[in-house]
């Protein structure tokens, strides 16, 4: 594409030659002819004037200092970029097809332009949107619905009863409506708590490799609309996470979670159960949620998770402790001396 057509896409204003053919998107210090890369912050533009991509996104009002460039002038460079890149870089798109080793269920119901690779499986009574891509080994269950343009990657299992949504993107391995982990302790052991719900997953939802999602014991597991989750994150049963949420790998959150629109949790989050994440709160890595714990708009870290204030206050302190106690020993060493 063209400069000119790439600054339409994002709103933004071609400085230099609007004609500049571009291929691809590019790292700033790896950008070469016919690439774009982007700048957004000032300590990196002695970098980007020694780059030798063909087109730079800048912010408006320091074209000067990128004398005979092309640019495209922009107030937020990295959305734009990222925009770009998707133009350039569309998903793969295959031909429809039903791979001759796919097992179907004579009653499944699979748009004529699915693509289905091969050695899947596709339970009774299961529904496959159009344009959606299912690829190699992956297992659809009885009673699913899968909307329009999803993505399944390989070894992908969907068990018996849950749903996605349209545009539905799940990495390698990714293991939806396995039972909950519910017992009930008894003389003997444990027994079994019903699993007998489902999973419900809305449009746009991003789940990492080899993440989990696990059925409701009795109702549904809920993901809204435009959440990503990472890789090897695992949601309990009953959970209900909301709208353009974001979690990083390795959080495991326990049963009857609730996590609110738009908030943002680190990687190794632990969550107890019957815990609530109000609407724009933010967790930092490795942060402990306790049972029944409601975390309010702000920013939170730490075990038990506390205010990130309270949390920075807090490790100064112990940072300094061994220092204090080296001290109190030697005054304590004075006074039975004297």
């Amino acid at each position: 594409m063209k400069a000119y057509e790439l600054a339409e896409i994002v709103a933004g204003r071609v400085v230099g030659d609007h004609e500049t053919q571009i291929v691809r998107i590019a790292e700033l210090d790896q950008a070469r002819e016919g690439e774009v890369a982007y700048v957004d912050n000032e300590k990196f533009f002695d970098k980007a004037v020694e780059s030798k991509a063909s087109c730079l996104i800048v912010p408006p009002g320091v074209s000067e200092k990128f004398q005979d460039r092309t640019l495209i002038e922009v107030h937020n460079p990295k959305l734009a970029f990222a925009l770009i890149g998707a133009a350039l870089h569309p998903p793969v798109r295959r031909e429809p097809q039903i791979h001759s080793t796919a097992v179907l269920a004579a009653n499944a119901d699979v748009a004529l332009t699915a693509f289905i690779g091969p050695h899947v499986q596709i339970g009774e009574n299961a529904h496959v949107g159009a344009y959606t891509r299912i690829e190699a080994g992956v297992v659809v269950g009885a009673n699913v619905k899968i909307g329009d343009d999803c993505v399944l990657h390989p070894n992908v299992v969907l068990y018996d009863g849950v749903s996605l949504g349209n545009r539905v993107i799940l990495h390698a391995a990714v293991c939806i409506g396995a039972d909950g982990f519910g017992y009930v302790r008894h003389d003997h052991g444990y027994q079994k708590f019903p699993q007998i719900g489902t999973v419900v997953i809305e449009d746009d939802v991003e789940l990492g490799a080899h993440t989990c999602v696990d059925r409701a014991a009795l109702g549904r597991t809920h993901i809204g609309r435009g959440t990503k989750l990472d890789n090897m994150v695992h949601v309990g049963h009953n959970c209900d996470i909301g709208e353009r949420v974001v979690i990083a790998a390795q959080t495991g959150i326990s049963g009857s979670v609730v996590i609110e629109d738009d908030a943002v949790i680190g990687g190794q989050v632990g969550f107890g159960d019957h815990t609530r994440v109000q609407k724009g709160a933010v967790i930092g890595s490795k942060a402990g949620v306790l049972p029944g714990k409601i975390v309010r708009p702000g920013i939170w870290w730490g075990i038990p998770v506390q205010p990130l204030d309270q949390y920075k206050r807090q490790n100064a302190y112990l940072s300094r402790l061994p220092e204090r106690i080296k001290r109190l020993e030697q005054q304590l060493a004075d006074l039975k001396n004297r």
